[in-house]
């Protein structure tokens, strides 16, 4: 199992993603993605999918036509790990950010 973030780590890693935010009353991080249109959409999805299948590691999120929620947490650690950070970081290669 992966183990929480530190305050420090916490700090570094959110410095690497300037587009995430720390989610109120919770340990994790937040970010909104916006696209051309539904497609775009669905296709970052279905291409983050595969990513986070590998890693064992899957998102919460939701899609309204061109935009796309994610929430990143992990539960079985209760709160903000490694595997988080490294999803988002694949999330935003993936959507080109």
């Amino acid at each position: 199992m992966a183990g929480k973030l530190d305050a420090a780590e916490r700090a570094a890693a959110m410095a690497e993603l300037p587009m995430w935010r720390a989610v109120e009353g919770r340990d994790a991080i937040a970010r909104q993605y916006r696209f051309a249109d539904f497609s775009a959409a669905f296709g970052f999805m279905s291409r983050v999918a595969l990513v986070a299948e590998r890693m064992d590691h899957h998102p919460e999120w939701s899609n309204v036509y061109n935009r796309v929620e994610v929430t990143l947490s992990t539960h079985d650690a209760g709160g903000l790990t490694r595997k988080d950070i490294d999803l988002a970081k694949a999330m935003d290669r993936i959507a080109g950010s």
